[in-house]
């Protein structure tokens, strides 16, 4: 991972070209960095395994017990009913008891790690190992910046952020409903959503699970953007499946689990909890509960096509037993991730967590402060697929322009934390060290020339300047900054070059589906 820093003058003395010069040249190569980043992470670094085996192993067995005694809800689906009944479960309505090691014995059907395509091959991903994969802000209805304020988000903000993520080196999936656009009918809006991603972006893209029809709308589509055969064989969407927990699956997500599953697409299995009113208060309780949901819902889409790929997902957050209001960054919450992804390797499935959480209403030392502490135990903790990467403001209820770039900011110093130590023999500076000998500096040294641009993370929000440069250049504070900065990233945002007939195809087909309908609010 290569980026930029500010550059030494030519010599190593004066200011050619001066502040504003310099300045520019770091906004362009900000703006050029994406197409050079890397299409993941392949973290150099060890996991930080928090829970012990003794711990681990309670959780496993209480989770069998769950699965055993008290079974997991499927409503209003007798197909997986029928599936379960097949493979040995205890069936009464529509509770399903799961036997001992039936679970575990399903899931290990499943890949360990797999390629979700995108429509440039230099974008592909591989999602599992010891690969991270960060995506943003998923499913708000509003958004925010300092210029209008929270609002309903519209198509155009759509459009907006899935254009940041495609220009942010730090985000390499372009995400799922990056906003929810309420000026859209609702049984329509999620053709547009899909066609945002696949237009505005060549980067790894979402499907839409509000409806089986809108799940089908997706593969449709995705069918004419890389061809119908090339989907049958490989794996070019990956979509979201919320357990509504406590431990059950509405029809809704069963109906959307089952359309990408049996088509050989990649579901995220997420029990979606917060801990206290859809789990138990305990970390140890939420485990169990999470570890048993997604087991379940793991094992079904091994029923359904054995080898479909699938995601273990986690969210959790814990209730304020104050206010009854969600709350994010706390340390419980931390303990529950961490020792996910623990459980998530044994199964040898890959792991989801989510990012840079908060509650706080603007992107302000609240929403810093939490952010950073939802993102430790990703870091520490070797998550595959982080949603939520960047933009989540309001507890998820809004999609924010600053805290994006802000966010995005931060994910390129935890991704560098990522690659580890540089033992070549560059990175040893033997060299410089007998260059400089007692008492010189570096500053001059060939091997600071050689390696100024790529030594140091620089960040494209911060400020590190003195108060004087600082007041200078108006006394921002960083929100202010990384309201410019979005607006830099928008305004010289050029699209990645689409087929045109696949691109007319996708037009037809949206305009068919649309007409074929009438508007639904509801």
């Amino acid at each position: 991972m290569t980026y930029q820093t500010e550059p030494l003058s030519a010599g190593g003395g004066g200011r050619r070209g001066g502040r504003s010069a310099r300045k520019a040249a770091r906004s362009l190569a900000a703006l050029e960095a994406h197409s050079s980043a890397p299409a993941y992470i392949t973290r150099q670094i060890p996991v930080l395994n928090i829970c012990s085996e003794e711990g681990l192993a309670l959780i496993e067995n209480n989770a069998e017990t769950v699965l055993r005694e008290t079974g997991i809800d499927f409503k209003d689906d007798p197909e997986i009913l029928t599936l379960w009944k097949n493979a040995g479960a205890d069936v009464d309505g529509e509770r399903v008891r799961i036997p001992d090691g039936l679970a575990r014995s399903l899931i290990e059907k499943a890949p360990a790690e797999f390629v979700q395509h995108a429509r440039n091959p230099k974008r592909n991903i591989v999602i599992g190992g010891q690969h991270s994969v960060f995506a943003p802000v998923y499913g708000p209805p509003f958004v925010h910046d300092l210029d209008e304020g929270r609002r309903y988000g519209r198509i155009q903000d759509f459009q907006n952020f899935v254009k940041l993520a495609y220009m942010a080196p730090s985000i390499h999936h372009s995400g799922g409903t990056v906003c929810e656009p309420v000026d859209i009918p609702v049984n329509k809006r999620h053709l547009d959503m899909i066609y945002s991603h696949i237009k505005y972006s060549d980067k790894p893209f979402m499907g839409s699970v509000t409806a089986p029809e809108r799940a089908a709308d997706t593969l449709s589509m995705a069918k004419i953007l890389f061809g119908k055969s090339f989907v049958e064989e490989n794996t070019v969407v990956t979509s979201l499946i919320n357990i509504n927990s406590p431990m059950a699956f509405d029809s809704m997500m069963l109906g959307a689990l089952k359309a990408y599953s049996s088509a050989n697409q990649a579901v995220i299995v997420t029990p979606f909890i917060m801990s206290g009113a859809m789990a138990p208060v305990s970390v140890m309780g939420t485990l169990t509960q999470a570890l048993a949901e997604a087991m379940a819902g793991l094992a079904l889409t091994q029923l359904i096509r054995p080898g479909a790929p699938v995601i273990f997902g986690l969210f959790s957050a814990a209730l304020s037993m104050q206010s009854g209001a969600p709350t994010f960054g706390m340390p419980e919450s931390s303990l529950v991730m961490s020792a996910g992804a623990q459980l998530a390797r044994r199964l040898r499935v890959p792991f989801r967590s989510s990012g840079s959480l908060c509650g706080s209403k603007l992107p302000d030392a609240q929403a810093a402060y939490e952010s950073a502490n939802s993102m430790a135990p990703v870091l520490m903790s070797g998550v595959n697929f982080v949603l939520h990467g960047a933009g989540w403001l309001e507890g998820g209820l809004a999609s924010s322009y600053e805290k994006f770039v802000m966010d995005c900011d931060q994910l390129g110093m935890l991704q560098t934390l990522y690659k580890g130590y540089d033992l070549s023999q560059n990175g040893q500076a033997m060299d410089a060290i007998r260059e400089v000998g007692p008492g010189g500096h570096y500053l001059g040294c060939a091997h600071t020339q050689a390696n100024f641009e790529t030594a140091f993370y620089r960040s494209n929000v911060a400020d590190s300047n003195s108060f004087e440069q600082w007041s200078a250049e108006g006394s921002l504070d960083q929100a202010q900054r990384a309201n410019s900065l979005w607006k830099k990233w928008l305004n010289d945002y050029e699209a990645p070059p689409l087929d045109v007939t696949k691109d007319g195809e996708l037009l037809e087909f949206i305009a068919n589906k649309k007409a074929s309908m009438e508007d639904s609010w509801t």
